[in-house]
């Protein structure tokens, strides 16, 4: 018997093919400007004739890198977040949420710097809804006051810090152009996959 490739395997797999392509065939700096998200195309401010749609690129930047370094952390950290949820949410639960969290991730960007013209790339924005959700299905808090719900709450912002710092690192070794930028999408994407946790069991388990 083959085992069926789940979800977060396709994700993984579409990922690192259409990066590969970005680095070897164009170069970055013509896929980041051709499929990155760009909030001052959004706005209305910047025209590039030739580029995506800009209302396709909050999906399509997350399909580019800005390196190996970059695509390897992002996709060790869907591989680790995106196989643990999809057992709880299942894979369209998990495809879904990946899709919200990479565009809540554009939209955060956008609000904080509508006019920007530094392309954003990277699945870090949508990998970051993984991350919060995972963070409420398997958070283990540590009793630091006597209330269980701030525990938790502190838990879940740690994780938010430890993960914007490690996409910082990131984007600083992989030296991508609008990597290094892109703390509101991680943050936005992480609230994401927060308010996605309950919305996907209710769906998950509609018939039960």
């Amino acid at each position: 018997m083959t085992r069926r490739l789940t979800a977060t395997a396709l994700i993984g797999i579409v990922t690192v093919a259409v990066s590969a392509i970005a680095i070897f065939v164009g170069g970055v700096d013509f896929w980041a400007v051709f499929a990155g998200f760009i909030p001052g195309r959004l706005s209305g401010v910047m025209d590039l004739p030739g580029a995506l749609p800009a209302w396709v690129t909050p999906l399509s930047s997350a399909l580019v890198h800005g390196g190996w370094v970059h695509l390897g952390v992002n996709m060790l950290m869907l591989a680790f977040a995106g196989s643990q949820v999809e057992r709880l949410v299942g894979g369209p639960g998990l495809v879904f949420a990946y899709i919200i969290g990479a565009i809540v991730a554009a939209l955060a960007q956008f609000i904080v710097d509508p006019s920007s013209p530094i392309p954003m790339i990277g699945a870090s924005g949508a990998i970051s809804a993984l991350f919060g959700l995972y963070a409420l299905f398997f958070g283990q808090p540590k009793q630091l006051t006597s209330n269980r719900r701030l525990n938790r709450s502190i838990h879940v912002a740690w994780l938010l810090v430890t993960w914007v710092v490690l996409q910082w690192m990131a984007g600083y070794l992989a030296g991508g152009q609008g990597v290094m930028l892109a703390t509101p999408a991680h943050i936005g994407g992480f609230i994401a996959g927060l308010l996605l946790q309950k919305p996907l069991i209710l769906w998950k388990y509609r018939k039960a």
